[in-house]
């Protein structure tokens, strides 16, 4: 097996999306938590850079990096929330997480490691983002609407849930 360049490229990628993950589960701070998780995005995109989808990795850094932080972070802002500690969990569980990971991780590795897709078409990676457009606003425009239509359902339903706890705090006031 000889290493490229490309695939030094994947594992360093690879390897910082899984680091973020794990920092993102065992972090304390909310902040340090969203940093570890914007970490894990950006690598994610990079990942998907070098699999020629340019598109997905735009909107993977624009709409998860970006939004989708970005509203977490004001979500928990804007929550109550107690600021109790938990207790220090001991050394046996977290040798039982990283042995359950460890037999997940080699689980996969079995489960792909003779596995054969068949080849992929060449064209894959020609106008990709073309390729998306035409998709989604031909054959999928049913559900590209219905997807809209929820997030407004969602959007509407959380101001409304807002609305009510500003409401009941008012009452409590008074």
């Amino acid at each position: 097996m000889t290493f490229s360049g490309e695939l030094l490229a994947f594992f360093s990628l690879a390897v910082v999306a899984v680091l973020g993950g794990v920092l993102l589960l065992n972090l304390s701070k909310v902040m340090h938590m969203v940093l570890a998780l914007v970490f894990t995005f950006v690598s994610i995109a990079g990942i998907y850079v070098m699999l020629s989808a340019e598109f997905v990795a735009a909107v993977q850094i624009l709409i998860y990096s970006g939004a989708i932080t970005i509203i977490m972070l004001f979500g928990i802002m804007l929550t109550r929330h107690d600021d109790r500690s938990e207790p220090e969990k001991g050394r046996l569980r977290k040798f039982l997480l990283f042995l359950g990971v460890l037999g997940f991780a080699f689980a996969v590795y079995i489960g792909i490691y003779d596995l054969d897709l068949g080849a992929a078409p060449n064209n894959l990676h020609e106008n990709n983002t073309e390729q998306i457009g035409i998709a989604i606003y031909s054959k999928f425009i049913i559900p590209f609407e219905l997807t809209s239509v929820l997030l407004l359902v969602a959007l509407i339903g959380s101001i409304v849930l807002a609305k009510k706890d500003d409401d009941e705090k008012e009452a409590n006031k008074e």
